[in-house]
């Protein structure tokens, strides 16, 4: 058989059950860790809470956005007390820009719970029956803080896992996640020390070595004589992501409702996308100026100033908003539910990145309106 078919073989033979990991990977892959690991700031605690806040802000989000958060998080709720009694409004305005907004309403839900009790879940179980902590979260927590034998399986792990064992099924599936975990709990270490930074060690090894974009840094890389990925040619091409479904498209208009140095937000819904925080008035549709001043209208608000118009987009795990946007003034009461802020409540108020480009107008029209 020749060569191209040997790999065709092993592709082929891959593609099935997750293959078992080497289980001589362990020491060199914990020795680079020590030698060459990333230096962040909760990793040089045990304590499990701010390591838990570090992994549900690290959910879905780079290390690098998450840095500034974290300390000024912790700066303001410096234990799990001080966090569950918290304002609201002071939680969602540190989270602001960071994104995913139900993980810091999950963050608080969970320091209630666990100010109540008194103490925080020392089990895997207990991580998990947290709000808003999955596998994932609750594997990193508990070998992180405790030093258990739980694996934590995030993209980084399972891309260096299917590059390291030449596997060609789809990673994105739950029962491939499943059979990770499994294969990597017969690979731990035994020592407490060593549980408390192996997953740590996968996750940087995927993140500086094993990238997701661009090609793998092989001759650094401590897995090199173990891995089939690298030694069948196939490494690149790997991992196998099933297709997802592509984003539905909305058309929003977003208004900058300007009133005798104020602009107007509303709260959105407690439920749904961006559910309880703050945004500026906006609906469906790409309207023009003719239907935004009858909208307006039916709101009780007349036109006084047409100032700008600006267009914006902004993604988000399933949905598209491509929006128009006009800054204008406005004269009239408005409805009930409108809060119209100054300056200062507009900095102090939790209004989502998706609004961000019409946030900076509302400031700066603002800003010129107060000048004496």
């Amino acid at each position: 058989m020749d060569t191209n078919k040997e790999n065709q073989t092993a592709r082929q033979e891959t593609a099935g059950a997750f293959p078992a990991l080497p289980p001589e990977m362990t020491a060199p892959l914990l020795a680079w860790y020590r030698a060459c690991g990333r230096t962040l700031p909760w990793r040089r605690t045990r304590d499990p809470y701010p390591i838990w806040v570090s992994e549900i802000m690290l959910q879905q989000t780079r290390v690098a956005a998450v840095l500034g958060y974290y300390a000024r998080f912790l700066a303001a709720f410096p234990t799990v007390e001080a966090l569950a009694a918290a304002p609201e409004e002071q939680l969602m305005a540190l989270w602001q820009g960071l994104g995913y907004y139900s993980r810091a309403r999950n963050l608080q839900r969970a320091a209630r719970i666990v100010a109540e009790r008194g103490r925080f879940p020392s089990t895997y179980e207990d991580l998990l029956a947290l709000p808003g902590v999955g596998d994932y979260t609750a594997g990193a927590i508990a070998s992180a803080a405790f030093g258990l034998p739980c694996p934590a399986v995030d993209g980084n792990v399972l891309r260096v896992a299917a590059r390291l064992t030449d596997f060609h099924g789809d990673i994105l599936s739950p029962a491939v996640k499943t059979a990770v975990r499994q294969a990597l709990s017969r690979v731990l270490p035994e020592e407490q020390e060593d549980l408390r930074i192996f997953n740590q060690a996968m996750m940087d090894l995927g993140a500086t070595v094993c990238p997701p974009n661009g090609p793998p840094q092989c001759d650094g890389c401590p897995l090199t004589p173990l891995c089939l990925g690298r030694e069948r040619g196939t490494a690149e091409a790997l991992p196998v992501r099933g297709k997802k479904k592509p984003r539905r498209a909305e058309e929003r208009t977003v208004l900058v409702l300007l009133r005798q140095g104020k602009t107007a937000l509303r709260k959105r819904p407690e439920e749904g996308l961006l559910a309880g925080l703050w945004e500026f008035p906006n609906l469906p549709g790409a309207l023009e100026e003719r239907a935004v001043a009858q909208a307006l209208s039916d709101w009780g608000l007349t036109v006084l100033d047409w100032r700008s118009r600006a267009g914006a987009k902004h993604l988000f795990t399933h949905v598209e908003w491509r929006m128009t946007g006009y800054v204008l003034t406005v004269a009239g009461p408005g409805p009930e539910d409108f809060f119209w802020a100054d300056g200062d409540a507009l900095a102090r108020h939790a209004v989502p990145s998706a609004f961000a480009r019409y946030r900076a107008l509302a400031a700066e029209a603002l800003a010129k309106e107060a000048e004496p």
